[in-house]
């Protein structure tokens, strides 16, 4: 783990070393400062040396300069490596995320990839500035300070060992407990995002249900969790402050003590009892400094757990060595193809063998839960078979460059989404160098051009986030024409035509016949109307292929078929059939 994030400080390695190196130097520095005053003390308002007095506090005021910008030199160079470091955790990710296949992504909730992106990230970036910061320079400036002491009085310095091994005895029993519920905290965040990312992208849909009150509750008891489960670990980290304040009390009195009765016996000096105070304080601020260097690590173990995790999660869909780069024509094979998303023998494609020639239009028609939208997920290598072939052109899918294949397998997925920018923004996710000409061209064969000249600034209308400000129709043939700028060998809608009248359904199709005969179309469908005039059409129950020909030859051989068109045909027959938008 710590090699995996330690590979992400790359450029701020240099900023990474100079941090611990200006702390060094400010410890140093604020170490000399005591005895300087001991000096004076001592040599100078003791022995009544004006002069001794100016220089040493001249060299004072020198030595605390030098310290203060060390201390501003290690801030500024530990808050660039710091950030920068989180900089790169973030892009790494962002960057391995775009690499996952569909069965990467299946590992994780969305609300997941976002608290890892940010709150992790956040505790990580912290946690990294304190280590380069206080983790140096507290035990450096406790052990140069438990040095100094022993070498003014040795005797009075036992006290301090004495008062780190009582704090250092507690902190050990405090930081166990308090790592417990930290670790709990940061699970609990992921389901906060989720009811905060669910709640915004559905806000209509609880909207005109007037699920207002139950959003709110059900935020306010992932929020409450993490308020409560933080309240425990710092309950118990703040115990240390109290101990703190009782054990520098406690060494205050002891050595006044004990310092006072030793400068009656003029064996010790009033210069070295302000000497020996100032290290009592710095010794067990340096320690309390410690024990909550260890809390944040604690904190942040988990959060480095979980962006180790994404950062090492490899795609298991990768480029073959010698890919191939050019995808002949649009015929399909599918040999023997079983498939299950977890590899454990529960296949939900099973014994799939089809032929597919080049420019056929196949319709795909099944019941929910049929495994429809997982058979032409193979095409793309959205997910790779368990077992069996899937070829294009007449070549495995495995050996193609997935660029070049996924740039000839269009698919209009079944949930269309649009981009928060301009209609031709959205259109050029298709083809980045399409003109607008090839846009509106596309819009035309889709039926999308029809509504977009209807809108006050055409092509450059703005689309929002999600297209909320399209309907479903109008979003799904967006979809559609940005997937023709492609221009695939294969398009695939699944079931894209959906929240679109059946006249509308039907000029689509009839464009896609007369426009693109060469392409390979493949229409997954509820409604028969939609597939009836394909050349074959693909009848699916339980992730088998019930029939495979023509709509006549289905109605005499295949009974899941003929009930399925009676009963959208017949009596029963869905009410969109005379057309209007879902």
């Amino acid at each position: 783990m710590l090699k995996v994030l330690g590979s992400q400080i790359k450029e701020f390695k240099r900023a990474s070393l100079m941090t611990p190196v200006f702390m060094i130097l400010e410890v140093i520095m604020e170490m000399i400062i005591p005895l300087l005053m001991a000096s004076i003390i001592d040599d100078g308002i003791n022995a009544g040396n004006l002069n001794h007095i100016y220089k040493v506090g001249a060299l004072m005021v020198m030595v605390a300069l030098i310290g203060l910008w060390a201390g501003l030199m290690g801030a500024k160079y530990g808050a660039k490596a710091s950030t920068g470091f989180a900089k790169n955790l973030r892009k790494a990710m962002f960057e391995n995320i775009q690499t996952f296949s569909f069965s990467n992504i299946d590992k994780y909730s969305t609300s997941s990839l976002i608290t890892r992106l940010t709150t992790d990230v956040n505790n990580i970036q912290n946690s990294y500035q304190m280590i380069l910061r206080m983790a140096m320079r507290a035990p450096a400036s406790m052990i140069v300070a438990m040095i100094m002491a022993f070498s003014i009085n040795s005797k009075l310095a036992s006290i301090y060992v004495i008062a780190v091994i009582f704090l250092g005895s507690c902190i050990g029993m405090i930081i166990p407990r308090a790592s417990k519920h930290f670790r709990a905290v940061f699970e609990k965040y992921d389901d906060l995002n989720a009811s905060i990312q669910e709640n915004v992208s559905a806000i209509r849909v609880v909207k005109a249900y007037v699920r207002e009150d139950y959003e709110k509750e059900k935020f306010s008891i992932a929020n409450s969790n993490i308020y409560n489960m933080f309240l425990k670990a710092e309950k118990l980290v703040i115990i240390n402050m109290p101990l703190m304040q009782i054990t520098v009390n406690a060494c205050i009195l002891v050595i006044s003590w004990l310092g006072a009765k030793m400068i009656v016996g003029s064996t010790f000096t009033t210069g070295e009892l302000t000497s020996m105070l100032a290290y009592c304080m710095n010794i067990l601020m340096n320690l309390m400094m410690v024990s909550m260097i260890f809390v944040m690590l604690i904190m942040s173990h988990a959060s480095a757990k979980r962006i180790a995790e994404v950062l090492t999660e490899k795609t298991n869909i990768d480029n073959p060595e010698n890919p191939v780069m050019e995808v002949k024509d649009g015929s399909i094979s599918f040999r023997n193809v079983d498939f299950s998303y977890n590899n454990d023998g529960k296949n939900v494609l099973q014994n799939i063998n089809i032929d597919i020639k080049s420019g056929e239009t196949i319709g795909i028609i099944g019941g929910t839960g049929s495994s429809k939208t997982t058979l032409i997920s193979m095409l793309s290598r959205l997910y790779d078979v368990t077992s069996g072939e899937v070829l294009v052109g007449g070549i495995n899918v495995k050996k193609y460059d997935l660029e070049t294949l996924r740039n000839q397998v269009s698919v209009v997925l079944q949930k269309n989404v649009l981009f928060s920018g301009t209609i031709l923004d959205n259109l050029r996710w298709g083809d980045k160098s399409a003109t607008d000409d090839e846009c509106k061209r596309a819009c035309e064969l889709a039926c999308a051009d029809e509504f977009i000249q209807k809108m006050p600034e055409k092509y450059n209308t703005h689309i929002e986030q999600g297209g909320a400000n399209v309907s479903g129709g109008q979003k799904q043939r967006l979809c559609i024409a940005r997937a023709l700028l492609k221009k695939p060998k294969i398009l695939i809608l699944d079931d894209s035509t959906s929240a679109v009248d059946t006249a509308t359904d039907a000029k689509i199709r009839k464009a896609f016949a007369e426009e693109i005969p060469d392409t390979t179309k493949i229409i997954i469908a509820q409604r028969v109307n939609s597939v009836q005039n394909a050349d074959r059409i693909i009848v699916m129950e339980k992730g088998r292929i019930d029939a495979f020909a023509s709509h006549d030859e289905l109605l005499k051989t295949c009974d899941i078929y003929k009930e399925i068109y009676e009963s959208q045909t017949g009596g029963n027959a869905d009410f969109d059939e005379n057309g209007g938008e879902k």
